[in-house]
């Protein structure tokens, strides 16, 4: 897709979710479908399964509302952030071969092209970035 194309998109979304089980599944219902519209097929894929590993760590820790905020930066570099109100960063932790958990953030620092966390006022963000195609 050209820069061009990625221009005329609409380039940003925002929700904000219930911490609840449903969450997970609706996060990646509407990425996926957002993705779909601007035109990025490219990355919908690794898009969905980080966002699912963020928002599945901020419902197991954190008992208010999570966001998920999507947009696109001068077209080549899709920036998304999960954010919820417990202010304390997530750890990476070690996971041993037999762990069922434990390797979420791994995977957004092995798939992702630069990842942080950042406090705010009403808790903290989580957020990735993954370069477009272009």
């Amino acid at each position: 897709m050209s820069d061009s194309a990625l221009a005329s998109t609409p380039g940003f979304a925002e929700w904000s979710f219930p911490a609840e089980a449903g969450a997970v599944r609706t996060a990646r219902t509407l990425v996926r479908d957002t993705l779909h519209e601007w035109g990025l097929a490219a990355v919908t894929d690794v898009t969905v399964l980080l966002v699912s590993e963020l928002v599945t760590n901020s419902l197991r820790h954190a008992t208010g509302p999570i966001g998920v905020r999507m947009y696109s930066r001068a077209g080549r570099v899709l920036q998304v952030e999960v954010s919820d109100p417990l202010p304390d960063p997530p750890r990476e932790r070690v996971a041993e071969a037999d762990d069922e958990g434990g390797r979420g953030l791994q995977l957004v620092a092995l798939a992702s092209r630069r990842w942080g966390t950042r406090r705010g006022d009403n808790g903290k963000t989580v957020w990735f970035e993954l370069s477009l195609p272009g």
